[in-house]
């Protein structure tokens, strides 16, 4: 893949990254249905950019491979950094949600720096995990933004995020120590 900039998905995704502290503003100062319509926004749009990457010729780039993952990670850290802010959801709850991306970040930064960035790959149940913390987090935006009281959906789905975040913790940890048992040697 050539280094592309300015593909449609990228345009997207960057999009995606510029509404971010909006929807954070809009939480933080109780304008949830601004929220609510700005993150249901942006995950259409992340629908639409990865299709668009997969399906259309010459739209696909290595910046997107990058950038796409990491709009995902900043928008669910911002949003529930807001909901943890506003007591909405609790403060260990974020740092389990942020300690396993910057373990992840920290796994892929070690096996790029060997060499082993073909190993760097997104896994299916760190896909599935990130697909509920978007519906937890559209969830209680949704709630808060038309009024709605669901407790028990509300703790099933943060045990449901806890229990995937563990997993998917796990199986990223499995993946490096997999893979840096098995580095190649280098001759520098």
């Amino acid at each position: 893949m050539d280094i592309v900039i300015f593909t449609i998905p990228n345009v997207i995704t960057i999009a995606r990254l510029i509404a971010i502290p909006f929807i954070v503003w809009a939480m933080l100062h109780g304008a949830w249905m601004i929220a609510f319509v700005l993150f249901a926004l942006a995950g259409i749009s992340d629908g639409v950019d990865g299709y668009i990457a997969r399906h259309f010729d010459g739209q696909r780039s290595q910046l997107g491979t990058f950038l796409d993952p990491l709009a995902d990670k900043a928008l669910t850290i911002a949003v529930f950094s807001a909901f943890a802010a506003d007591g909405i959801l609790p403060l260990w709850l974020l740092a389990l949600i942020v300690s396993r991306d910057v373990a992840i970040v920290g796994g892929a930064a070690l096996m790029a720096s060997r060499g082993e960035a073909a190993a760097i790959r997104p896994l299916m149940i760190s896909k599935i995990n990130t697909t509920v913390l978007l519906l937890l987090a559209g969830w209680l935006l949704a709630a808060n933004a038309f009024g709605w009281s669901f407790p028990a959906l509300k703790n099933g789905l943060i045990g449901l995020v806890v229990v995937l975040t563990a997993v998917s913790a796990a199986a990223y940890g499995r993946l490096l120590t997999s893979n840096i048992g098995n580095a190649p040697e280098r001759m520098d």
